[in-house]
C-alpha cells in the first residue's frame, strides 16, 4: 500500500460548495497510466490533477488531467486548483499537453493564462436536437484545447431553460457549450462534457478558451466577466490577450489528507 497527498479544491470558488470541484494530487514521479486513471475514477470528480517536478527550464511542474473516463488534453479549473495547493510567490509554469500554462497570484485572485481557441459558424449533425433546440440556433464550432461546439441564445433564462439529451450527446467528442449576454455578469454559459463522462460541468476553464475571444468579438472589449450557470455555478474574470486567455478566480480547499493506493492498483474502469 502506498500512500500519496491528496487535496479535493473548489476552483473558481468564492466559498466551499461552489464553483468546480478538483482533485490534486502532487507526486514525486508518473504512477503507471492506469493506476492514475483508476484513481479518478475512485475520486469520481470531473477531473483529478496528477503532477510532478519538471525537469523542463520553462516549466515548474508536469501536469496531467484525468475525468473518470479518459485523460485530457487541457483542464483549467484543475490547472488553478494544482496552482492553489503548490507554494509559489506570484507565478508558477506547468507544463501540460497543451503547451505551458501559467498561474500567477495577483490582485487578489488566481489568473490563469491558456491557449485561446479559434471559433468559426458550424454545427454537426443533430448536435441542436441533442441540446433541445431550434435547427435555426445560431452554432460555432471551435478548435483547440478539448474542442468546443457553441450555440448562442437569446439570454439568460434560455440558458438556465436548456435541457439536453445527455446520451445523445455523448455522440460529440468535443466541449458542448450555451451561451447568451448574462444578468448581473457580461456574459453567461453552461458546459456539457457527456463524452468525457461529465453531463454537464459546474465550471469549466479550457472551455472559456473559446468562449472568451467568442465573446470578445461580440462585445467589442477584451475584458468582462462570466457567470456559468450550472448548479454550483461559478464567476470567473475573463480577458483576452492576443492569441492567450487569461481567467481569474478563487479557490477554496475543503478536502486534505492521504490517498491509499494498493500495490496492484490499476485495472481500468469499466466502459458504459
Amino acid at each position: 500500500m502506498t500512500s500519496l497527498p491528496f487535496f479535493q479544491v473548489d476552483a473558481f470558488a468564492g466559498r466551499a460548495f461552489e464553483g468546480n470541484p478538483a482533485a490534486v494530487m502532487p507526486l514525486e514521479e508518473w504512477l503507471p497510466d492506469a493506476t492514475m486513471q483508476a484513481i479518478a475514477a475512485e475520486n469520481n470528480l470531473a477531473e483529478t490533477a496528477f503532477l510532478v517536478p519538471s525537469e523542463r527550464e520553462d516549466a515548474d511542474y508536469d501536469l496531467r488531467w484525468f475525468t473518470p473516463r479518459v485523460e485530457v488534453d487541457l483542464c483549467g479549473h484543475a490547472t488553478l486548483a494544482s496552482a492553489h495547493v503548490l507554494p509559489f510567490e506570484t507565478r508558477i509554469r506547468f507544463a501540460t499537453r497543451s503547451g505551458i500554462l501559467t498561474v500567477e497570484r495577483r490582485d487578489g485572485l488566481l489568473r490563469l493564462d491558456l491557449p485561446a481557441g479559434t471559433v468559426t459558424p458550424g454545427t454537426e449533425p443533430g448536435l441542436l436536437g441533442a441540446l433541445g433546440l431550434p435547427e435555426d440556433t445560431p452554432c460555432f464550432l471551435g478548435r483547440g484545447g478539448n474542442g468546443a461546439a457553441i450555440a448562442l441564445l437569446a439570454d439568460e433564462a434560455a440558458v438556465r431553460g436548456v435541457d439536453p439529451d445527455f446520451r445523445a450527446l455523448k455522440a460529440y467528442d468535443r466541449l458542448v457549450m450555451v451561451t447568451a449576454p448574462g444578468e448581473a455578469t457580461d456574459i453567461v454559459s453552461r458546459v456539457f462534457a457527456a463524452y468525457h463522462g461529465i453531463d454537464e460541468d459546474p465550471v469549466t476553464g479550457s472551455a472559456h478558451g473559446s468562449l472568451v475571444p467568442f465573446w470578445a468579438e461580440r462585445l467589442g472589449r477584451t475584458r468582462f466577466t462570466a457567470f456559468q450557470a450550472s448548479r454550483r455555478g461559478g464567476r470567473l474574470e475573463c480577458a483576452l490577450r492576443g492569441d492567450r486567455v487569461v481567467l481569474g478566480g478563487t479557490c477554496v480547499t475543503v478536502i486534505e489528507g492521504r490517498f491509499a493506493v494498493p500495490s496492484r492498483a490499476g485495472h481500468q474502469p469499466p466502459s458504459e
